[in-house]
């Protein structure tokens, strides 16, 4: 239960704050943000479900995602070189997240909207948006005796 209450309060809240900042489009909920929740909100004692690895990896895979899509365009292999430079990029740095695939992934196949975000694209929407995840899994994790979250901050 304390999983999908989680779950609920955090995308519910990205999806609110999304509304309400930029009402012209939802761009602030992103498809990765379903399986970040998974791993913070199911596994919040997984090395993948820790602060460094949610903001990094995401951060991070976002960076490369937008870099690929400028010197690559949008296409089948601008996507590969993406997701699997982003995989690289969070090995290296230790900050090995899953769903920071995914957010790559979106940043090369993304909208127009989307794109025209430029590098902004690893800020709003990933990094607030991991960042709101991550207070409310402080929040809600730890509300219930048997959980502990974060593990470790860094």
């Amino acid at each position: 239960m304390w999983s999908w209450v989680g779950a609920f309060v955090g995308m519910a809240g990205v999806g609110w704050l999304s509304h309400e900042w930029l009402s012209t489009q939802a761009l602030l909920m992103i498809g990765s943000f379903g399986a970040t929740s998974v791993l913070l909100y199911s596994t919040p004692d997984s090395p993948l479900a820790q602060p460094r690895n949610v903001l990094g990896g995401n951060v991070l895979s976002a960076l490369v995602g937008v870099l690929c899509w400028l010197w690559l365009g949008d296409n089948w292999l601008a996507a590969a070189v993406a997701v699997s430079s982003s995989i690289l990029v969070m090995q290296l740095t230790h900050t090995l997240h899953p769903p920071g695939g995914a957010t790559a992934l979106i940043a090369v196949i993304g909208s127009p909207e989307l794109h025209a975000l430029g590098w902004g694209y690893a800020l709003v929407p990933v990094a607030a948006g991991c960042l709101l995840l991550l207070v409310i899994a402080t929040l809600i994790n730890n509300l219930a005796r048997h959980r502990r979250y974060p593990r470790h901050w860094w």
